[in-house]
């Protein structure tokens, strides 16, 4: 009598959806990532929102205006790099709840400024502590999520940048109106306050969780998703930075990333102020009429971690699936120019709304990095990726600020604005080629476990 040998069960099959019997714990951790993206812009866009009556209260012309703006952007970039390192060696946890708590601080205490230093200071510390956000949402997602689902999860917690300033524009200009521009500082800024506390308690990574069941460990893994990556205790050395700057898709990584980067400062900074005074709308018309290349933008990047997984499905390579909803988007962002050939203000709001969509869509980029990152440093190469989007949010509220106060008018910042999502586009064609998992020698671990 032959005794059948025991079969192992079949390991899940990732195109298939996950399977029955396994938890869904990835979809709290998004709900989580949508959570803390939402107070994230809220609170470093919320500026634009008060900046006509800040620029009066604490009197203020237009280049000292843009200082400000671009104040964050200061520290936001210095800080990408370290942040990147801090989550590789201690994991997003401790690191996220920290950013989290410090950013809603700064955010409060931008209510109390009485001058110009003041205001740029809160600004510093804000951009200080909101440096890890983008690099630990990336890290997260990889994580969390199969390769199938990234484009989704990327497209959700990025669309949640919007949800502030295209769902809650009217009231947050209604408490302005009423309260006065301090209040708009500590309505966000506690808000977040409470989230930092909701986030050590809720958020753990995969091996860690106890909401996860191996239905669905073994789900994520398949597909992808780095579950056993944790803290991984990366030690930084200086030459993994030389390492990844050897690859030419690093580059281009890092340069289409400013030109994504470009058009969303603008809508974060200048954008009220521009429908105001170049556009002479009344100001609660304004806070209505802003809402909508937000409203345009959420459902922008939605469509475009849609697009990226649904071509993947149908069985187009990586490269295409993850490359066409970015190459689309920064080309289609560069239409923001024909605001400054016509008069109607309904065609302009129409005009920007179709660029916010399209730059919304230009987002899809962060779902490429697990996809390139080297293992144990997506962390790092995050950080570089989110920095050179930030010199962008250096060098574009100067560059409108210099040429509003020079010259009066903001025809030359919305063409310096489409002209480079142009590069933009010709960057991610041209320059990043193949995307490729980058490889960088001598990684050394020192294992962190995260409670």
């Amino acid at each position: 009598m032959t005794v059948p040998h025991a079969t192992a069960p079949a390991p899940p099959d990732p195109s298939r959806g996950a399977p029955a019997g396994a938890s869904r714990a990835r979809f709290t951790v998004l709900a989580l990532l949508v959570g803390a993206v939402t107070i994230n812009y809220l609170d470093r866009a919320v500026l634009g929102i008060a900046a006509p009556s800040v620029r009066q209260g604490l009197g203020l012309d237009a280049a000292q205006m843009g200082i400000v703006f671009s104040a964050f952007s200061w520290s936001y970039f210095a800080m990408q790099i370290p942040s990147g390192i801090l989550l590789d060696r201690f994991g997003a946890r401790p690191i996220y709840t920290i950013a989290l708590a410090g950013w809603s601080l700064f955010t409060l205490l931008q209510g109390l400024a009485g001058g110009l230093a003041t205001m740029v200071g809160m600004r510093l510390g804000l951009g200080v502590f909101e440096a890890p956000c983008f690099p630990a949402n990336g890290a997260i997602v990889g994580r969390w999520f199969p390769r199938r689902e990234t484009g989704m999860a990327v497209g959700v917690f990025t669309a949640a940048e919007y949800v502030g300033l295209g769902f809650l524009s009217p009231l947050l200009f209604w408490i302005l109106r009423e309260f006065g521009w301090p209040a708009l500082f500590f309505a966000t800024g506690a808000a977040g306050l409470v989230f930092a506390a909701l986030w050590w308690v809720a958020y753990r990574d995969p091996h860690a969780s106890r909401r996860v069941n191996q239905a669905e460990l073994d789900y994520i893994e398949a597909g992808g998703g780095s579950i056993r990556a944790g803290a991984a205790g990366t030690r930084f050395a200086l030459r993994h930075v030389r390492q990844l700057f050897r690859y030419r898709q690093m580059w281009g990584l890092c340069i289409g990333q400013f030109a994504v980067n470009s058009t969303l400062v603008f809508f974060l900074t200048w954008f009220p102020s521009y429908l105001a005074t170049a556009r002479h709308m009344e100001f609660i018309k304004v806070g209505f009429m802003a809402t909508l290349p937000y409203v345009a933008g959420f459902f922008g990047i939605l469509f475009a971690g849609w697009l990226g997984d649904f071509l993947l499905a149908r069985g187009v390579s990586l490269n295409l699936a993850r490359k066409t909803p970015v190459v689309a988007g920064l080309a289609l962002a560069a239409s923001i120019v024909a605001a400054n050939y016509v008069e109607s203000n309904a065609l302009v709001i129409a005009i920007l709304s179709l660029a916010f969509f399209a730059q919304a869509m230009s987002s899809a980029a962060w779902a490429v990095l697990p996809e390139v990152a080297p293992v144990g440093l997506l962390g790092l190469v995050a950080g570089l990726f989110n920095a050179s989007a930030n010199l962008a949010g250096i060098v574009t509220p100067l560059v409108i600020g210099f040429v509003v106060q020079v010259t009066g008018s903001f025809v030359g910042a919305i063409a310096f604005v489409g002209i480079v999502a142009a590069i933009g586009a010709l960057t991610w064609i041209f320059v990043i080629g193949d995307l490729h998992r980058m490889e960088v020698e001598g990684l050394a671990f020192s294992p962190t476990p995260t409670p």
